[in-house]
């Protein structure tokens, strides 16, 4: 079974930076689109960045110029590096991927979710 594991989140003052990673693992034949959604307490969840297997962007304009996304297509890892952090930003963050599998399907896997709070 496909899975993804983010480790990296934590607690953090604002103004601080914080990095979060998306591994993926299982029978995997190739991964398309990834991507970092969150959803804090009270609101619906939104997408914080995304990136294609050919690395174009696209970020929620809240994190524009604070977030940077990347992956790491030979290790199947994405990564979401979050500057300036503000208490606003406190949220659960899942990563998602778009997997083809070895067997032809194709489906979106979310992982488990990390908490990021942003807090003095």
């Amino acid at each position: 079974q496909v899975q993804l594991v983010e480790p990296g989140g934590g607690l953090v003052q604002p103004g601080g930076s914080l990095r979060l990673s998306c591994v993926v693992s299982g029978s995997i034949f190739s991964i398309n689109a990834m991507g970092w959604y969150r959803q804090a307490p009270g609101k619906q969840r939104e997408l914080v960045a995304a990136i294609t297997s050919g690395g174009s962007t696209n970020y929620a304009d809240s994190v524009k110029g604070r977030f940077t996304i990347s992956r790491d297509n030979a290790k199947n890892t994405v990564s979401l590096q979050m500057n300036s952090l503000k208490p606003e930003d406190t949220a659960v963050y899942v990563c998602n991927a778009e997997v083809l599998s070895q067997t032809g399907s194709a489906y979106l896997q979310w992982g488990q979710g990390t908490q990021v709070t942003v807090s003095s």
